[in-house]
């Protein structure tokens, strides 16, 4: 399976979209110019995708009391550190160092996807991503998204649902 999974990734797949077809969940692939100089990835991919900023959601790497933690909020907000950090069991929450961040996902900043990732951290999901049927997450690179449930996203990175966002 390691060989499909390298073949379809030179084809033009992602770890994250390769981690989807390998797991049979129904997503779409969303594809678009980026912008380097736009100042937000996230609002970028909303606009370009012609989606409300509600259901586009970032993929933010923060340090919970000494481990790596993914968060996943929506781009129209912020990340609450108090918040992740009591979602897992934490004290204190900050936010990774960004070399440290793409060095352990194996993405670069702007394309850090939940899904597919070097090694698999604890993940949180905003609860906000409940209230839609689908929303988009980065799929491993800046200028592509991916469309899921939440329900599936959260299946497969093992995500606990908590309000870690602002608004």
């Amino acid at each position: 399976m390691a060989k499909k999974a390298k073949k379809q990734q030179q084809s033009g797949g992602t770890p994250a979209t390769v981690a989807l077809g390998a797991a049979g969940v129904t997503h779409t692939v969303h594809s678009y110019d980026h912008d380097p100089a736009h100042p937000s990835y996230g609002e970028e991919a909303a606009e370009a995708m012609g989606v409300c900023p509600d259901r586009v959601f970032k993929t933010l790497v923060a340090d919970v009391d000494g481990a790596l933690t993914v968060a996943v909020v929506p781009v129209a907000g912020s990340l609450d550190l108090k918040a992740l950090a009591s979602a897992v069991g934490g004290k204190r929450a900050a936010m990774a160092d960004p070399t440290l961040a793409e060095r352990t996902t194996g993405y670069v900043r702007g394309g850090i996807s939940p899904l597919g990732q070097r090694k698999k951290l604890p993940t949180v999901l905003d609860a906000s991503a409940s209230s839609h049927d689908t929303i988009c997450v980065s799929a491993g690179r800046r200028g592509l998204e991916v469309e899921l449930s939440p329900a599936d996203l959260a299946r497969l990175t093992d995500a606990v649902l908590a309000p870690i966002g602002r608004t």
